[in-house]
């Protein structure tokens, strides 16, 4: 998976615009969680970037940024969970899930959703 780190506030309205375009992905990953581990390892390891070709992708170390989250949870109004991942379109959440939910096939089918080829 090709990362962009979410380490900045204004990034967040970034996301929202750039998110007309085509849609966003935010993973919030806590370094101190063992499930949070298993969801992003996970995650990388069924990644086909063929299958999801112009989906944005960004991680979130939430113990390092956790207003950032808290932002997040604000700006898409979605409550805090960790690990959490979201799907932006339009500016607005989509799609959200957390901890065991998190699955390469339910983020490919809302992906498939909303891209018409």
């Amino acid at each position: 998976m090709n990362w962009n780190h979410l380490t900045a506030k204004d990034q967040i309205d970034q996301i929202k615009a750039s998110s007309a375009d085509k849609p966003v992905l935010i993973f919030k990953h806590s370094t101190r969680c063992s499930i949070s581990a298993m969801a992003e390892n996970r995650l990388e390891r069924a990644w086909n970037t063929e299958e999801i070709p112009s989906m944005t992708i960004y991680h979130l170390d939430l113990i390092q940024h956790r207003d950032l989250s808290d932002e997040i949870a604000i700006s898409f109004s979605v409550p805090h969970e960790s690990p959490q991942v979201l799907i932006i379109s339009d500016g607005v959440c989509v799609y959200h899930n957390s901890h065991m939910g998190i699955a390469y096939h339910e983020i490919k089918r809302v992906f498939d959703g909303l891209v018409t080829v």
